[in-house]
């Protein structure tokens, strides 16, 4: 008989503390996740902070938090960690055990292997008794943005030819002089005016001086990404990692551009995440800010067509009374693009054309045969 009564309170206990359970086990539980940067560029390693508190004097045997990342979000191995991969999205579950009154903070390591932005939204938190036979659920609500830049490579990794946006050619290309702006003094040279000497410097050294100019931006890179892959395509972009490739070369061009003091610009055919109808077109300016600003208008791009390129193109072509350097980044040009890259180039711009090819190697990449055309 005491074998009874025994399994009767066991069975009432287990009964009992699963209704604690049921009842407060959700109660006084607080978490946040959050990363550790606002923005990263590829391929970086940033910190996936997850708080969770237990603000009431009832344990917790075990607590899974569960939720859907993006998929280029890369964690290192961990131990209570259990991540289920997908194309786009991967599922997150961490587990926790809580003693009364206890606050845990863990940090997952990440490495970001896409651009793009990465979003938790929400979280869904699961808890239960000792026994295993009481679940309580609940959601909460988070806003946690990580904008991912592209790759940023330099130009050397571009393997551009030397006569294009380096060297004496920059020089020669995008800077004149500014009669405004005086760097120094310099000795006279065969051929300089008479204009610049200054003559207070020429009688300190006894010999003739003259103004050194400083110089200034005198011609703006306006970057365009065409991400179709073929011509005549219709709404889906087969070769997504070209389109990617090249967001990673407009990227490329632009950082080297603005540092260099220049202004650069980019205007796309792709979508953007949360304004699939707008029109992307950055105007060209310089600065660390418009950099910024640049990079994550391109994280936040979709591999998904807006308008046909020839028609962007041909929106460029009716701007007229502004002179740009026009550096296209294609798979191919077509009849109806080439018909506009021509009236550019009538209307005084300057446009190169790199090409991008999935299947080529920096090994055998070949100059075009028309001048400023290059595969990549």
């Amino acid at each position: 008989m005491a074998i009874h009564w025994f399994i009767l309170i066991v069975l009432l206990v287990i009964i009992v503390q699963g209704q604690i359970y049921q009842r407060w086990g959700q109660k006084k539980l607080s978490y946040t996740r959050s990363f550790n940067v606002k923005r990263c560029s590829q391929d970086d390693e940033i910190e996936m902070v997850e708080e969770i508190s237990n603000k009431k004097l009832l344990p917790l045997p075990w607590l899974r938090v569960e939720s859907l990342l993006h998929a280029g979000m890369q964690f290192q191995a961990q131990h209570n960690l259990d991540i289920s991969n997908g194309e786009f999205v991967q599922n997150h579950k961490s587990f926790f055990s809580l003693l009364p009154f206890t606050k845990i903070t863990r940090r997952h390591r990440v490495t970001c292997i896409k651009r793009g932005i990465y979003r938790i939204n929400s979280v869904s938190l699961t808890c239960g008794d000792a026994f295993g036979l009481i679940r309580n659920s609940k959601r909460l609500e988070l806003d946690a943005e990580l904008i991912v830049y592209p790759k940023l490579m330099s130009l050397e990794e571009l393997q551009l030819p030397s006569q294009s946006w380096q060297g004496d050619i920059t020089v020669k290309r995008w800077i004149v002089e500014d009669p405004f702006m005086v760097a120094g003094v310099r000795e006279y040279r065969y051929g300089d005016s008479l204009k610049s000497v200054n003559w207070k410097a020429t009688a300190r050294t006894g010999e003739l001086q003259v103004n050194q100019r400083d110089f200034t931006a005198d011609r703006r890179l306006m970057i365009l990404l065409n991400i179709e892959d073929h011509e005549g395509m219709w709404n889906t972009v087969n070769e997504v990692e070209r389109a990617e490739k090249g967001i990673a070369y407009a990227a490329a061009l632009s950082q080297a551009a603005i540092s260099q003091g220049m202004e650069a610009g980019f205007a796309t055919n792709a979508c953007m995440l949360d304004k699939a109808k707008a029109k992307v077109r950055i105007e060209p300016r310089s600065g660390e800010d418009h950099q910024a600003y640049v990079l994550e208008t391109m994280a936040r791009l979709l591999i998904e067509p807006s308008v046909a390129f020839h028609e962007l193109l041909e929106e460029e072509a009716m701007e007229y009374g502004r002179r740009f350097d026009y550096c296209i980044i294609t798979a191919f040009v077509s009849e109806k693009m080439q018909f506009q890259l021509d009236l550019l180039a009538q209307n005084g711009h300057n446009v190169d054309v790199i090409y991008l090819h999935h299947d080529q190697t920096v090994a055998d990449k070949a100059k075009r045969s028309r001048k400023g055309e290059y595969s990549t």
